[in-house]
């Protein structure tokens, strides 16, 4: 941790050197960094971050397929599979290797050092040689394609002797402590704006996704770069893991900004951060994707994020394409809409469970509202993707709004409101789409903590409710002070479906 702070700390003062001026939401750079970044099209490749950690309940790489299936008809190239030191990770990898290759996808290994040592390589490079001659292996220029989450000071050479072969090395090394001159590109994974200190932006102190672009832009000096974007980042662990986390950053329109940069940027590569780290609620995969339970479970409960990913299959094409205007690629109207499940300000520290509290004050939670709290608004967020104009309505509870919405992909927001949230699309007098979302906005703590997670729904609806398999839902009740029943989303719509 202490070493990822340090990084950002000396991300923000690169990012104040390297820039003349900042890059607006959605804005082109005028610097040479940025233009030298950009990839022809043909070159440029979406990876989605996946871990592996979570996964050690899988039985079989049938278990992969819908996951595999899911990604390659978003646009997504290949998976970053992060490797922790796990006694399953050599299985589930051969589990997942084994999938992308029937599945015509690719993978790659993304080395977690918050479990590898730097000062190891040559595990590093044998577990390289392990499955980098395996048909799913992703290779770029005719090479094994590897990555990391942190790792500055990992020497390549090193790991380049004991794997027996050339990589191209793209890992999340840091501008001014990192080696860029000894790697073949690199990703920055901060994904979300911060104040330089892994914690969300404070007066003053906003590190933006932007100037995390210019930073490792100028750092790699011509060099591929992977531009990470993600959708949102709250996290509620207590004593659940060994160290605090208790934070969100803020997150809003962040999947709708994010794209529009990315449009605009151009880089070699994209991470989408992440497919299935529930704990930190930036999934974009489907809660019914098998994966255990460590503690996630309170609050990725009830709340699927599949809009996002579909949301984003117009955007990926474009910037496959080379576009930085995604409407000429949205195939049908859609709306697509998100919300957290209560207020900001509502109060789960209060010590009478009849309330829907207690679970914070008991010490499960340890900190009471995550520290970032105030930086989320208090609105429905909704996206509509338009093959032509139209009115797009929405009712939050007691508020009500209509937007005029152009062709394209546009977003639009709604003060919340208590209650059930209705969208709908008309064009000329008559309804396209219309729908109640299955989860209602409350004044009380579900589960009796703070759930700064987002709730994402879609019109047209889906046939199915995503919801979370029994491993996944392990942990749930654990700690808790107060009744918590689990899938109670849309119970009676509900028929799971696992292939």
């Amino acid at each position: 941790m202490l070493q990822r702070l340090v990084s950002l700390l000396l991300l923000a003062l690169m990012a104040s050197i390297a820039m003349s001026s900042p890059v607006g939401t959605g804005s082109a750079s005028s610097s040479s960094a940025v233009s030298s970044s950009v990839a022809s099209c043909g070159d440029k490749l979406v990876f989605c971050h996946f871990m592996i950690g979570i996964v050690g309940n899988r039985k079989s790489a049938d278990e992969y397929d819908a996951d595999m299936r899911r990604a390659k008809e978003s646009g997504i190239d290949a998976f970053a599979l992060n490797i922790g030191t796990d006694p399953y990770t050599d299985e589930q990898l051969g589990f997942a290797y084994w999938s992308a290759a029937r599945n015509d996808m690719k993978v790659f290994l993304s080395f977690d050092f918050n479990w590898w040592s730097p000062s190891n390589p040559s595990a590093i490079g044998a577990k390289i040689a392990q499955f980098a001659g395996l048909e799913a292996q992703l290779k770029v220029d005719n090479k094994p394609f590897v990555s990391s989450f942190a790792g500055d000071g990992i020497d390549r050479q090193s790991i380049v002797s004991a794997a027996g072969r050339d990589i191209f090395f793209a890992p999340n090394f840091h501008p001014g402590q990192g080696d860029f001159s000894s790697v073949q590109g690199a990703l920055n994974w901060m994904a979300w704006p911060s104040n330089g200190f892994n914690k969300a932006p404070t007066p003053g102190q906003n590190v933006t996704v932007a100037a995390g672009d210019e930073a490792y832009i100028h750092a790699l000096a011509g060099k591929p770069y992977i531009a990470p974007v993600s959708p949102w980042f709250s996290t509620h662990y207590g004593s659940e893991v060994s160290y605090s986390k208790n934070w969100v950053f803020p997150s809003d329109l962040l999947w709708y900004e994010r794209w529009q940069e990315i449009l605009q940027l151009g880089p070699r590569f994209v991470e989408i951060v992440t497919w299935n780290d529930y704990g930190e609620s930036h999934y974009v995969g489907p809660l019914s994707s098998p994966h255990g339970d460590d503690g996630n479970s309170k609050w990725a409960m009830d709340m699927p994020h599949n809009g996002w990913l579909d949301m984003a299959k117009p955007y990926i094409a474009a910037y496959k394409a080379g576009s930085t205007s995604p409407g000429a690629f949205v195939q049908e109207d859609q709306l697509v809409y998100w919300y957290r499940p209560t207020k900001r300000d509502v109060n789960c520290d209060a010590t009478d469970t009849t309330m829907g509290g207690a679970n914070n004050a008991s010490g499960n939670f340890f900190m009471g509202r995550p520290n970032g709290w105030e930086s989320m608004k208090d609105e429905v967020f909704v996206v509509s993707l338009l093959k032509t104009a139209a009115e797009v309505h929405v009712q939050s509870g007691d508020q009500s709004r209509t937007f005029q919405a152009p062709a394209g992909i546009n977003a639009h927001s709604v003060p919340m409101g208590v209650g059930k949230q209705k969208f709908a699309i008309t064009r000329n007098g008559n309804t396209v789409l219309s729908g109640t979302s299955l989860k209602e906005i409350s004044d009380s703590c579900i589960c009796g903590i703070y759930n700064f997670n987002a709730y994402v729904g879609t019109l047209p609806a889906p046939a199915t409710v995503d919801r979370l398999l029994p491993d996944g839902l392990a942990m749930l009740a654990k700690g808790l002070k107060v009744a918590c029943p689990a899938n109670t989303l849309g119970a009676a719509l509900a028929t799971v479906t696992h292939t």
